[in-house]
């Protein structure tokens, strides 16, 4: 069912890229979403399973570039088209959306500190892929550090006591990376490299860090097992170990001079689609619920002619719109003002994925006991939108980030 369209700056272009997206998401993201959300996390990123399968054909599509631009041969989206790619392939899987988004982290920070060897070592391999055999994570989360690690502006930051657990020391030349990222790193279990939080001077707390590209092959790198959890089961996540791993001195693109602003800068970014996430996952509850209203008889009548229902799916309704037209204009204000302001970015991640669990708990609802079923996809939309108020910044501990930075900036 498609949503009323409220902004007039959409484009034949953004139309088409819509209808295309959908389409592909409800027709090969979807059915594989519910199929492996009923498989172990092993069998998941299994050789020859649907995971990989639908990978594939996201890189033949070339969707895994489409944070890169275009001057180096990815997508090129305006960012009106960024949120319309994002909502709609989440529509119909937001853990393949995630997992498609974080597989291009290291050419998408590549590409803001280009230089000849970077565009040709990190950047170019990825956009000549198709097959989905190079594929990145954005390394950050840590056992020890969870939503701490994304709050730069916080005294806490710069606090001497508290660090990164991986850690780079500088030897012949090279980095020894040394420590282990947790079990939330997105595609921590199968990818080949890495955009990775490290720290390199512990007398600056956790400001004192860096980021780098290493190679997630090597002999010092191993992983745990793949995460067992609640929602986004087709989305791997786990953690890597580093054992006097090596990266070259070139490699490292952030040094503490700039980790602050380079992870404010992340931060923005990843918030921001976030909330285009969440918004395609709401508009997916809401029209299940509306198509399910429909057609359900009780008291004699659909139920959709209940007033009471009525006036619920109004509720649903207004919520999401107002979360696609704050959400969008978020993300086309960052991607058009470097540097991005990260308050923007976290209110959309907070209201969108609110209103995303708020829609698809009403949508259950309106399913009746129907919706606690494994027969229906709603209860895992539910599960899916649960998870989003801790992932990429707990909705709380980001709060406090746009409080204070809001604070900050009233006080001059």
């Amino acid at each position: 069912m498609p949503y009323t369209e409220l902004n007039l700056d959409i484009t034949e272009d953004h139309v088409a890229l819509k209808e295309a997206v959908h389409k592909f998401s409800m027709e090969v993201l979807r059915p594989a979403a519910l199929e492996l959300d009923r498989l172990t996390p092993d069998q998941v990123i299994e050789k020859g399973s649907l995971y990989w399968d639908c990978m594939k054909k996201m890189y033949e599509l070339n969707y895994h570039t489409v944070l890169i631009p275009d001057e180096y041969g990815g997508m090129g989206l305006d960012p009106l088209a960024n949120h319309i790619f994002w909502e709609e392939l989440a529509y119909g899987s937001v853990g393949f959306a995630v997992s498609i988004g974080c597989s291009c982290f290291a050419p998408f920070i590549a590409s803001m500190v280009p230089d000849d060897l970077l565009i040709e070592k990190i950047i170019m391999p990825y956009i000549e892929c198709r097959d989905a055999s190079v594929m990145s994570c954005w390394a950050i989360t840590e056992p020890n550090h969870g939503s701490d690690i994304l709050m730069p502006n916080q005294d806490s930051f710069s606090d001497p006591n508290i660090v990164q657990q991986v850690r780079a020391v500088k030897k012949n030349g090279d980095w020894i990376l040394n420590g282990q990222k947790s079990a939330w790193v997105t595609n921590g279990p199968i990818a080949t490299n890495a955009a990775l939080f490290v720290n390199i001077d512990p007398s600056m707390g956790m400001a004192g860090g860096g980021i780098c590209f290493p190679d997630l092959t090597q002999a010092g790198v191993s992983r745990g097992k793949p995460l067992d959890k609640m929602g986004k089961r087709e989305q791997p996540q786990g953690e890597i170990y580093f054992d006097d791993a090596v990266c070259p001195a070139e490699y490292m693109v952030v040094d503490p001079d700039s980790y602050v602003f380079m992870t404010e800068t992340a931060l923005a970014f990843a918030n921001a689609v976030m909330g285009a996430f969440y918004t395609g996952v709401a508009q997916a509850a809401y029209d299940l619920a509306l198509q399910y209203t429909t057609e359900r008889v009780q008291g004699g009548k659909k139920i959709c002619e209940h007033q009471l229902v009525q006036e619920r799916l109004f509720r649903m309704f207004m919520k999401i719109q107002a979360a696609r037209s704050y959400s969008r204009m978020a993300m086309i204000y960052n991607m058009n003002n470097f540097p991005p302001d990260t308050k923007f970015s976290i209110a959309s991640k907070v209201l969108c994925t609110e209103t995303a669990l708020e829609v698809t708990s009403e949508a259950l609802q309106l399913f009746g006991g129907n919706g606690l079923t494994k027969e229906y996809p709603i209860e895992k939309l539910f599960r899916d939108a649960r998870a989003s108020l801790i992932e990429d910044g707990s909705n709380h501990s980001l709060s406090i980030v746009a409080g204070s930075q809001i604070v900050q900036e009233a006080l001059g």
